[in-house]
């Protein structure tokens, strides 16, 4: 499978793949494709998976394209202006935010992730329950806004305001901290909680949470009674 990330900040990647190659996607995903690509609704990884996805925030069910009698194209698009990144998971175990996952190769196994400590998912703003991207191939992850990566060393630690860790990988530790003093958290206007990654590994930090982008658009919203 090749591809290519085209669009800017409202990006579609373009998948070409060989005959008897597969593609895994949510509901909806699907931008365009050409005429032998066969597509079918399955639920991934059995029940157990299935219901995991759901927990997840994702759907139960998920479309899988292949390509039949010869090359095919097929691409997916962000369904939020940001970025579309791609990564190998053969190379490491990756631990994704809930609704990050586009698209992947067949090969890839998805999985739902539980934090070890209950805090952490009540309080972090990215959810008690995460997605772990396994096995061999590509994955294509919708960022929010633009994504900043960083390699954290063993012991080294990032601090980062919820909502705005995309992906991590498996090495990495989280945990939630509190703000520390009164006056921060009354008047800082940063919330109670920070998340705090701990190395070794890479993490994937999103400009633009569409969780925020909700919270600045509320007070413009008005609905009719």
């Amino acid at each position: 499978m090749k591809y290519s990330i085209e669009g800017g900040q409202l990006p579609v990647v373009i998948c070409q793949l060989d005959a008897g190659e597969s593609m895994i996607t949510e509901k909806g995903a699907m931008a365009w494709m050409s005429s032998n690509m066969n597509m079918k609704t399955q639920g991934t990884g059995g029940l157990g998976k299935s219901l995991g996805r759901m927990l997840a925030g994702d759907s139960i069910f998920q479309n899988v394209y292949t390509c039949e009698g010869g090359p095919g194209e097929i691409a997916f698009a962000s369904s939020f202006p940001g970025q579309i990144r791609a990564i190998d998971v053969s190379q490491e175990d990756m631990i994704v935010q809930k609704s990050a996952f586009l698209a992947s190769e067949s090969s890839v196994e998805l999985s739902v992730f539980f934090r070890k400590k209950l805090g952490t998912g009540l309080f972090g703003g990215e959810g008690f329950i995460m997605q772990r991207m396994a096995g061999n191939g590509m994955v294509m992850l919708e960022i929010d806004g633009s994504v900043i990566e960083y390699e954290l060393q063993a012991g080294q630690q990032m601090q980062i305001d919820s909502g705005h860790l995309a992906y991590m990988s498996a090495s990495c530790n989280m945990e939630i901290i509190t703000i520390k003093g009164a006056k921060n958290i009354v008047f800082g206007g940063e919330g109670l909680f920070n998340t705090v990654v701990t190395g070794p590994g890479k993490i994937g930090l999103q400009t633009m949470p569409v969780t925020s982008v909700a919270k600045a658009l509320a007070p413009f919203i008005t609905t009719n009674s």
